[in-house]
């Protein structure tokens, strides 16, 4: 069972009150997601292809993510999440932006990774991803929104034009 911290709107832990993942979250709580963008020191993006056992199964997604635990932070959550989905290791983050959603009842705080990673050595995790690439700045923007997973990661993609 996977439990997380409640949040509201304002991005406070609701004291006294958690979350298990699979139970309807009531309006005004929220839990934390992390998305992290993984950018190499040579300009291309790391795009990952979702296990077709998933939901959005086939689509790329422009960043590593997930929900973070009962206690973790933002940081500890993207960097967990970053080495359990791309096998890279990394702990400078930068946070770029958050954006909540009522409807998911989730606060996504949105992370940028610039590395130096080896770009052949991704570790692709079980039931999560099946194929991941590298594209520059150019494809990456210009890929159309039924290739990305949500609207959502479309969006954070424009910004950063």
């Amino acid at each position: 069972m996977e439990i997380w911290d409640a949040y509201n709107c304002n991005f406070e832990k609701v004291e006294g009150k958690q979350l298990v993942r699979g139970v309807k979250i009531e309006d005004g709580l929220f839990h934390l997601v992390c998305d992290i963008l993984v950018k190499h020191t040579d300009g291309t993006y790391l795009l990952m292809q979702r296990d077709y056992r998933k939901s959005y199964g086939g689509m790329w997604e422009a960043t590593a993510g997930g929900s973070a635990l009962a206690g973790e932070t933002p940081l500890e959550c993207a960097v967990r999440e970053l080495r359990e989905e791309t096998g890279i290791v990394a702990s400078e983050l930068t946070e770029v932006g958050q954006v909540i959603d009522d409807k998911v009842h989730c606060i996504f705080v949105e992370f940028l990774c610039v590395t130096d990673w080896d770009k052949d050595n991704i570790t692709l995790q079980e039931w999560e991803t099946i194929a991941y690439k590298w594209v520059s700045r150019e494809e990456l923007v210009g890929m159309k929104r039924d290739q990305l997973v949500t609207e959502r990661m479309q969006n954070f993609i424009d910004e950063l034009k």
